[in-house]
């Protein structure tokens, strides 16, 4: 049963569907009532939503049941004698903000002629909360709960609290409940405190008259102090004299030097720090800096990185002195590791050689994560489908790194941390927190990391739709995402764009920004003489081959299944239908925060494998037809040993086995994709567990197809390559072009080593 205002009729009220406590209180206060309440607050703003019917009330006891207002007495600025007073909840409109003065005056002067105050003097020793109304002809009311006398506490507001309060029907609890407050109100024994002077005197600087200059002094107060607590708290500049006398420090332009300070006052502050300045900022610089100042505070420090950019990193290194590192008097010794040796436990890194059979993962005071993008993944076990849990990369990087050992700090450097929404800027914060998703509360307030991006997200979705909202704009945007949410940018991440540099910083001494002129895009032919396979001729040519050489599982003999991972139909039978029926659950709805991620076997990964090595075959064609023509000869070549090998197992029975390498196809492409297949994955087949006849079967087709497809490549030339004589042309018209005389610099990128040399060597004379 539900009344008027669609609330349920109940002896409960929760501020929610069973009615508010300020309704209760609105309707059940008549003329020359007399009032007793407890309540850890009595807010100015709460009072004025029921002045009408508190100014007809006869008297009013109150007494205040956590003594917070008057252990802050003598302190002007003190928080929790604010909030006993002023409530400054999101609920609260800059309206109501700006008629504070207004609304101390009134209620100071209903306090001054209706009510007694008084206070408990011993804290965390009254938590109940009660508003016991008897009116004129000596009837009684009473709410008992948990509602203060707050805005949010009464159910006021956009967003009122979710509360407990029962009201109090019978003839013998009422009187009950009266005795009880008169028993607390007198004491002797000293429990309470009268403190209605106090509370005046308060409420008399609340509407105090104050200068403009004073005003204007604690604007910039509010502004700018906790950056100022900040600096005085960590004394960067005073305290690392030193660093400020490094190489490193000397390099850097002066927004980057912001940058650095922010960052270490964040990691010291939240232990985490997001750097996102666009690309081309010098991130790499910035927190080679960071690392710089927490070396010389004798920090060990740990570089993860994608393999494709651990010369970045390398370099700079002491140890190797690289002759490409500008620092001579800088020492630099932080390790350097892939972000696919993430969770190996034996072996060797590829970037500094460690040996992880002997490798604390948690022994470091610092890690940066280069590209930390990479890490968005959710950092706690996923579920598979067969209720098992699959451990991933930053998952492994909470537990093992950050949780374990040594308090360790986070730096994560990313131009895009945000992929595809906000959830993945979530994860990455959860890092820095050590998954913890009330981290940040006791230093900024944001109670719940996750439901403060989950909040952002619903209305940025909500924003974005065309539909339901056709003329939207930036500044809707900015109106409608939490407050909170912005709190946790600024406090964690730094961002700036060219934009900013612009706008903020002095580009003389920092040089001028190149202008970007719109890309000129062209569809270059592939042979200048037209006897070459199309692009979609080709593409369909390469999704006929069964490229069996990364394909063993399929080989594997009855019997031998369990053994290498693979699934039998039957089992592969039996997970479908278990997976239907889930889906028929609807188990994902039903508990929307649990990830389910297939079960996947070895069969599988070397099935997406292959059609991600497909692909690779046409990036390397739109690199160059040499990178093209290397990338079908390394495969061809591959399958003539693997051939080999087999042929000499079936004569000599001698069985060195096959350890299929996922990079083979190309050792330079270290692609995301690739290392995911890559890593933790590695197994040895022995040949005596495979069909050996049928594999050959395929290699054979496999290797005749690409044969072909490597004699058509190799047949064109440098002066056949279409795309070649293009790029020569395009030169040529710039260095030729008489309205930019003094221009002629040319830079030719391309993410393939071979292409690089292909062309420096057509293009050098």
């Amino acid at each position: 049963m539900k009344n008027e205002n669609n609330s349920i009729k109940s002896s409960i009220i929760d501020n929610r569907k069973r009615g508010t406590v300020g309704e209760f209180l609105a309707d059940s206060i008549k003329p020359n009532s007399k009032l007793s309440f407890v309540s850890a607050y009595f807010t100015i703003f709460a009072y004025e939503k029921l002045k009408a019917s508190l100014d007809s009330v006869e008297n009013l006891r109150f007494l205040f049941g956590e003594p917070t207002f008057i252990n802050s007495l003598g302190n002007e600025q003190a928080n929790n004698r604010k909030a006993a007073i002023l409530d400054e909840s999101e609920s609260i409109s800059l309206t109501q903000q700006l008629s504070q003065k207004n609304a101390a005056i009134e209620c100071a002067k209903w306090f001054a002629e209706k009510a007694e105050i008084r206070s408990m003097v011993k804290p965390n020793f009254l938590h109940g909360k009660l508003y016991l109304i008897e009116s004129e002809n000596g009837v009684k009311e009473a709410v008992a709960g948990s509602s203060n006398f707050t805005v949010n506490g009464l159910g006021f507001g956009g967003k009122p609290n979710m509360e407990l309060n029962l009201i109090v029907n019978d003839k013998r609890d009422l009187n009950d409940l009266e005795d009880w407050f008169k028993d607390v109100w007198n004491d002797e024994t000293g429990l309470v405190e009268d403190v209605k002077e106090k509370v005046l005197e308060y409420l008399g600087l609340l509407s105090a008259e104050n200068e403009p200059q004073f005003i204007y002094y604690k604007t910039l107060f509010h502004i700018f102090g906790n950056y100022l607590q900040e600096q005085e708290e960590n004394r960067l500049l005073d305290d690392r004299g030193d660093f400020l006398e490094s190489e490193i420090w000397d390099m850097l332009y002066d927004f980057q030097k912001d940058g650095v300070k922010g960052a270490i006052n964040k990691l010291n502050k939240h232990n985490g720090c997001i750097i996102a300045d666009s690309v081309g900022l010098g991130k790499t610089f910035e927190a080679l800096a960071v690392i710089q100042y927490f070396e010389r505070l004798n920090y060990r420090v740990l570089v993860m990185c994608p393999k494709n950019l651990s010369a970045n990193w390398t370099i700079y290194q002491t140890g190797k002195n690289s002759e490409l590192s500008p620092f001579t008097k800088d020492s630099f010794k932080y390790n350097v590791l892939y972000h696919t040796d993430m969770g190996r436990t034996d072996g060797k890194s590829g970037a500094d050689g460690i040996d992880f059979d002997n490798f604390k993962w948690g022994n470091f005071d610092l890690i940066v994560i280069d590209e930390s993008h990479n890490f968005r993944g959710n950092p706690v076990d996923k579920r598979k489908e067969d209720g098992t849990t699959k451990p991933n990369r930053a998952k492994f990087l909470l537990d093992e790194i950050i949780k374990k050992g040594l308090n360790t700090k986070v730096l994560l450097l990313s131009a895009t941390p945000v992929n595809s929404d906000l959830r993945d800027l979530r994860n990455q914060v959860l890092l820095m927190n050590k998954g913890n998703s009330d981290g940040m509360f006791e230093k900024t307030g944001i109670r719940n990391i996750k439901s403060t991006l989950e909040t952002a997200q619903k209305q940025f979705t909500a924003w974005a739709n065309k539909d339901k909202n056709p003329t939207r704009n930036v500044k809707q945007l900015l109106e409608r995402l939490d407050s909170s949410f912005f709190k946790m940018l600024d406090e964690i991440t730094i961002a700036r764009s060219r934009k900013h540099i612009k706008s903020f910083y002095d580009l003389e001494a920092i040089g001028k920004f190149s202008e970007r002129l719109k890309p000129i895009s062209i569809y270059a032919e592939i042979d200048l003489k037209d006897r070459f396979f199309s692009y979609e001729s080709l593409n369909e040519k390469i999704l006929e081959y069964k490229l069996s050489l990364f394909n063993p599982s399929k080989f594997v003999l009855l019997g031998f299944e369990t053994k290498y991972g693979v699934k039998t139909n039957e089992e592969k039978a039996k997970e479908k239908k278990e997976r239907d029926e889930r889906k028929r659950n609807k188990l994902k709805k039903q508990n929307p925060s649990q990830v389910i991620e297939p079960n996947f076997d070895q069969s599988d990964r070397e099935h997406y494998l292959i059609g991600m090595m497909k692909v690779n075959f046409l990036k390397r064609l739109e690199s160059s037809i040499e990178s093209f023509e290397i990338s079908i000869k390394r495969t061809f070549d591959k399958i003539e040993r693997l051939e080999n090998d087999i042929k000499e197992f079936q004569q000599k029975r001698t069985d060195t086995g096959y350890e299929p390498s996922y990079n083979d196809l190309d050792a330079e492409n270290n692609d995301n994709e690739f290392e995911e297949l890559e890593v933790g994955k590695k197994l040895k087949f022995k040949l005596k567990h495979l069909d050996l006849d049928s594999w050959l079967i395929d290699l054979k087709s496999d290797k005749n197809a690409l044969y072909d497809l490597y004699l058509r490549a190799k047949d064109i030339t440098p002066e056949r390559d279409a795309k070649l004589k293009q790029l020569k042309d395009l030169i040529a018209a710039k260095v030729n072009n008489p309205l930019n005389p003094d221009n002629k610099k040319v830079i030719v990128f391309t993410a393939f080593s071979d292409t690089a040399e292909y062309l420096y060597d057509n293009l050098k004379n």
